[in-house]
C-alpha cells in the first residue's frame, strides 16, 4: 500500500467554541490511528480567528498523550518564527516523553500576514534569508554529543527528531535534495509548482546519513463519500473556507451548501479558489481510487498527506477510512 497520513489545521466549526475544536482535533487523531494512519500532523498559523493551530506543539503533546501509536508531528514549525534552539528543545522534550513517535516539519513561510509576523519574529533581520542556516543549526541539536558546540538543545542532544522540508516551491526542494531530507510538497492549498518541485528535489537529491533516496509526500485534500453527488456536496465546506480566507473574512467552517449556493464576490474568486483546490480527490471510493491512479501516475508519491474540510465529523471519519481503503489496495503502474 501507499502509506497515507493526516494534516489537520485545526479548524473551527460554525458553532463550537475553541475548545470543542482542539477536541474535535483529538478525536480525529484517535480515529485515523484507529483506522491505520501512517502519522498525523498539526499546521502552525497565527492571528487567524479561524483556527486553533497557533501554539502547535502544545497541540502536539497534548495529541500524544491521548493516541498509542501514530506518529504526532508538526506541518509544520515555521522556523523564521523560532529560534532553531528552542525548537529543538521543546521537540526533543517532546521526543523524550514519546520516543520514536515525534516528527519535526518545518518550512520558511510565516504561517500569518505580515504585520503578525513582525510581531512574531525574533528581530529585524531578514529571517527567511537564513533559513538555510537556520535548519542546519536545528540538524545539529539533534545530533550526538561529539557534533555539538557550546550551546546545546537539551534533552534533544542525540535523539536524531526525524526533521522533514515543507514547502510549495522549487526553491524549498532545492534546499532538501541539497540536506537528504525528505520533501513535504503542500498541493493541497498551492498546486502550480508540484511536478517542477519534485522533479528538482529528486534530480539534485543528495543523499545523506538520514535518507539513502529521495522520499517524497504530497499534501492533498481528499473528500470521499458514498456517491460522487455526495462528495460534491460535502466538498462545498472547503470551497467556502477557502473562498472566506482569500476574502481575510475567516469564518468558521460552514455546513456544505448545494454548490450553485455558495456565494462568491467574483468570477476571479471562484478561479483562484479552484486553482487552490486542482489537487484535490473527491468522489466516491471507485472515483477517488481512479483519481489517485492517474495522479501518480504523473507524480509517484512516497506518501500521500490527506487534508479533508468535511463539516459533519462523522461524515469526516468516512472519508478517512474510504481513503485508506484505497490505498491499502493501490498498486502502482509499471513505469
Amino acid at each position: 500500500m501507499i502509506p497515507v497520513s493526516v494534516l489537520n489545521l485545526v479548524p473551527l466549526r460554525k458553532g463550537q467554541n475553541r475548545a470543542q475544536a482542539i477536541e474535535a482535533m483529538i478525536e480525529l487523531a484517535q480515529e485515523t490511528e484507529r483506522i491505520g494512519y501512517t502519522r498525523y500532523w498539526i499546521t502552525e498559523h497565527h492571528n487567524m480567528p479561524s483556527l486553533v493551530s497557533s501554539a502547535t506543539q502544545v497541540l502536539i503533546g497534548h495529541t500524544l498523550a491521548h493516541t498509542d501509536s501514530i506518529r504526532v508531528g508538526s506541518g509544520g514549525v515555521m522556523l523564521p518564527n523560532h529560534s532553531p534552539l528552542l525548537v529543538a528543545e521543546q521537540y526533543g522534550t517532546l521526543a523524550t516523553i514519546y520516543p520514536d513517535r515525534v516528527d519535526l516539519g518545518i518550512g520558511r513561510a510565516p504561517g500569518t500576514d505580515r504585520p503578525t509576523a513582525n510581531a512574531l519574529r525574533r528581530n529585524e533581520h531578514n529571517l527567511p534569508l537564513s533559513y538555510p542556516n537556520d535548519v542546519q543549526m536545528l540538524q545539529r541539536f539533534f545530533r550526538s554529543s561529539d557534533e555539538q558546540g557550546y550551546v546545546r538543545a537539551f534533552p534533544g542532544v542525540g535523539l536524531h527528531v526525524p526533521i522533514y522540508m515543507l514547502g510549495t516551491s522549487t526553491e524549498s526542494a532545492k534546499l532538501a535534495a541539497e540536506l537528504g531530507l525528505p520533501f513535504v510538497f503542500a498541493a493541497h492549498f498551492a498546486p502550480h509548482l508540484l511536478e517542477s518541485a519534485l522533479d528538482i528535489y529528486r534530480r539534485e537529491f543528495k543523499p545523506s546519513d538520514v535518507l539513502e533516496k529521495p522520499y517524497v509526500i504530497v499534501c492533498l485534500n481528499v473528500i470521499a463519500a458514498d456517491t460522487d453527488e455526495e462528495a460534491r456536496f460535502l466538498s462545498s465546506t472547503q470551497q467556502q473556507f477557502l473562498a472566506n480566507t482569500i476574502k481575510n473574512t475567516h469564518l468558521p467552517l460552514q455546513p456544505p451548501v448545494p454548490e450553485t449556493q455558495i456565494e462568491w464576490s467574483s468570477e476571479e474568486e471562484r478561479a483562484a479558489v479552484n486553482e487552490m483546490l486542482s489537487c484535490s480527490l473527491i468522489g466516491s471510493k471507485e472515483s477517488v481510487a481512479a483519481q489517485l491512479e492517474v495522479l501518480q501516475t504523473h507524480l509517484r508519491a512516497d506518501e500521500i498527506m490527506v487534508v479533508s474540510y468535511i463539516y459533519d465529523k462523522q461524515k469526516q471519519y468516512r472519508s478517512y477510512r474510504l481513503f485508506h481503503e484505497i490505498a491499502s489496495s493501490y498498486q502502482p503502474s509499471p513505469l
